[in-house]
Order: structure tokens, then C-alpha cells, then sequence
């Protein structure tokens, strides 16, 4: 009898008994006149890790990049150029605040926005961009940086799945107006939901900290507001997991790279496959370890997740090009985008991404490995 081996998840939290005990210190204490004790503690340690002077916490990266794009004032009539590659939530925002998302292609190398394509998608429409640190990697900002400076348009910082990573001697959440990080679940620091904005920008800070309490102002009497705004903010529980978390981020970026090692050394010399890039400027803290295939090899991402998953494997895809997306095809920039962003719609239809929680041991990962390979090798004899 065969013996059922254990299904590997595609990802998951490093959770200790200090984050256990201190969300049940924060649900036994954090109420009424101490229940933004945890809150401003967490924001704290965000703020000095990325350098930056205020980090406001949020229920979700989403609503982050909500406020961040309504806090700038960006509406009906703005343009905000956004990286095809990306989870939805990159580009929806843009659409609730009434502007028009424009969808530009990715760079080859690190998977992020192309600073050739940001220069060619920027017309006098043009409000902003927003720069996605995918998967860990990071985009060359220092020609983001400069083509958005010579246009004269704002960049906001995608920061959701790179707490940790570097370009240069700059974290990941140093860059832009704004900068945004998700603590979702499956990212490398959890509160199980959750999100932040970081910022250097003292009005932005002020319109985002009124925006997400009901468009309360600080010097509001109770129950009075002056605007209409929104309800997100982070409960005391979820920023008392994020303290516990953030004491360990050094260990948790170790753990994601040591990860990532083990599938490099594994798959070493695998015709056709590429893993997540380094350029010699980053630091990459390999949030998910992502596989993309040589188009020639004839394999599409559903296939590979199909054959993996009947082994126990679980993996993600690739995320789609936003314009290829039902959400999105009504965009005017989605008509031709396969054509004008050739790169996301080569990358996209042959990556996975294989499991990366912080379940994956040594051999957890030479398990996946080994199965990757043999439907590779299986698939390359049935080619031949």
C-alpha cells in the first residue's frame, strides 16, 4: 500500500509563541484609551525599518493604495500607469477613485515595470505610476525615478510583496510619494490581514490618517465628521502579530532566502527554466520562489500546476496581465496592450510559483524540485 505523502502548500506564516501571546495580550488590554497602543508600535517599527517618517497602518494593502491615490488627490480625467504583471488590487483602486488605468509592460530580468515602457505610456493625462517590487525583486528606481521626475508625475511604491528587499542601500518602502507593504496571510511578515502606508509627505499623511477613519479629523468632537471617508483602519490584535513578526524580520528574510537557495541549487541546469533574478543593486528578499518556463519547452503554467498538484504540490500562477483580466478589458489601454507589452505576455502564460511558506524545508524543496524536473524530462521526451 502506497504511503499518501503530506500535500505541500504553496505558502504559509512563520507564527511563534510570541506572536500567540502577544495578539492574546493585545485582546485582553487593547481597549478603549489604550487601543492604538499596539497600532502606533507597529507603525514605529515600519517607519525605522523603511527609513520613513510616517507609516500609518491599515486593514489591507488595497485600501493603502486607496488612500494613497485619493489622499493625492488623483480622480476623474488622471491617468496612473500601472505594471500588467501584478495582483489585481495594484490597479483597482485606480479604477474606484474614478481614473484610468494604463498598463504598461515589465522588464525581461526582474518581472517589475520597464522603464522604457513607463516613459512611453506617459501622456499629458499622466498623474502617477505605480512601481510593483514583485514577488521580492526589485525595478531599476533609479531610472524610474528620473524618467518620473523629467515628466513630472508621482510615483507610488508597490511595496506589498517585498518587506526586506533593497535597490542599491535602499529598503523596499523608500521609494516613491508613497510606499505600501500587504501583510496578508501568505506574505513574508502577517497580521492575517492587514496593510501600511509609509510616506515622508506631512499632507498626504494627514489626508490618509483622516480618509481612513470615517473622515474623522483629529480635533473632531465624538461622532462629528467633516467628510465622507472610510473605515480602515488596522484592530490593535492584528498590529500585535505584526510587532511579534517584525522582531523576527531579519530570521523571516533568512528563512525566504535560504528557501529560495534550496530550489537554485536543486534546479541548477534545468534546460528552459529561469528562477527570480539578483542583479548585482538588489537584495532580493524572495517572497515567492517563481519558475518561468522557455516558451520552446510548449508547456503552459495551468499544465505544470495540473501535474504538480496530482503529486501533492500545490503552486500559483503567474499573475496575468491586468489587461488580459475580465476587470480590465473595458480599459481603453487594454486594446493592443498584447501587442504594445509583448514582454508580460511571454513571461505570464509559462510561471509558476512554487511553493514558498515557511514550511519548505531542505527536503520539501528537493521534492518539488525533483517533480518539476521529471514532468519536464517526461514532457521533453514526448517532444522529441
Amino acid at each position: 500500500m502506497a504511503v499518501k505523502r503530506e500535500r505541500v502548500p504553496v505558502a504559509g506564516p512563520s507564527i511563534t509563541q510570541r506572536e500567540i501571546d502577544l495578539t492574546a495580550e493585545a485582546a485582553r488590554s487593547a481597549w478603549f484609551e489604550n487601543h492604538a497602543k499596539y497600532n502606533l508600535r507597529f507603525e514605529a517599527m515600519v517607519a525605522e525599518q523603511t527609513g520613513r517618517k510616517h507609516a500609518i497602518s491599515l486593514a489591507h494593502c488595497t485600501s493603502a493604495i486607496h488612500l494613497a491615490l485619493a489622499g493625492l488627490g488623483i480622480g476623474p480625467g488622471d491617468e496612473v500607469i500601472v505594471p500588467e504583471c501584478t495582483w489585481v488590487a495594484t490597479a483597482s483602486p485606480v479604477v474606484q477613485v474614478g481614473a484610468t488605468p494604463v498598463f504598461a509592460d515589465i522588464d525581461p530580468v526582474s518581472w517589475c515595470l520597464s522603464p522604457a515602457s513607463l516613459a512611453a505610456a506617459i501622456t499629458q493625462k499622466t498623474k502617477a505610476a505605480i512601481v510593483v517590487d514583485l514577488y521580492g525583486g526589485m525595478p531599476d528606481w533609479a531610472r524610474l525615478e528620473a524618467i518620473a521626475r523629467d515628466a513630472g508625475i508621482i510615483l507610488i511604491e508597490d511595496a506589498a510583496e517585498a518587506i526586506g528587499s533593497r535597490f542599491r542601500d535602499k529598503p523596499a518602502g523608500a521609494f516613491g510619494r508613497a510606499s505600501v507593504f500587504s501583510f496578508h496571510g501568505s506574505k513574508t511578515v502577517t497580521t492575517g490581514e492587514g496593510g501600511m502606508l509609509v510616506t515622508d509627505d506631512d499632507a498626504l499623511a494627514e489626508r490618509v490618517n483622516i480618509l481612513r477613519d470615517q473622515g474623522r479629523h483629529p480635533t473632531s468632537r465624538a461622532l462629528i465628521t467633516e467628510e465622507v471617508g472610510f473605515k480602515y483602519r488596522m484592530s490593535a490584535m492584528q498590529a500585535a502579530m505584526g510587532i511579534a513578526q517584525m522582531e523576527r524580520l531579519d530570521e523571516l528574510i533568512a528563512r525566504k532566502r535560504d528557501i529560495f537557495r534550496f530550489y537554485a541549487e536543486d534546479l541548477a541546469g534545468t534546460p528552459g527554466l529561469t528562477l527570480n533574478a539578483e542583479p548585482a543593486q538588489v537584495f532580493n528578499s524572495y517572497w515567492m520562489v517563481t519558475a518561468v518556463l522557455d516558451p520552446k519547452l510548449g508547456l503552459l503554467k495551468q499544465q505544470i500546476a495540473a501535474e504538480l498538484g496530482a503529486e501533492g504540490i500545490d503552486t500559483r500562477p503567474f499573475f496575468y496581465p491586468l489587461s488580459w483580466q475580465p476587470a480590465f478589458r473595458s480599459q481603453p489601454s487594454a486594446a493592443g496592450a498584447a501587442t504594445r507589452n509583448p514582454v508580460a505576455y511571454a513571461v505570464s502564460p509559462t510561471g509558476i510559483n512554487l511553493p514558498s511558506g515557511y514550511n519548505v524545508t531542505r527536503d520539501v524543496a528537493a521534492r518539488v524540485s525533483r517533480s518539476l524536473k521529471s514532468i519536464l524530462q517526461r514532457h521533453a521526451r514526448r517532444a522529441a
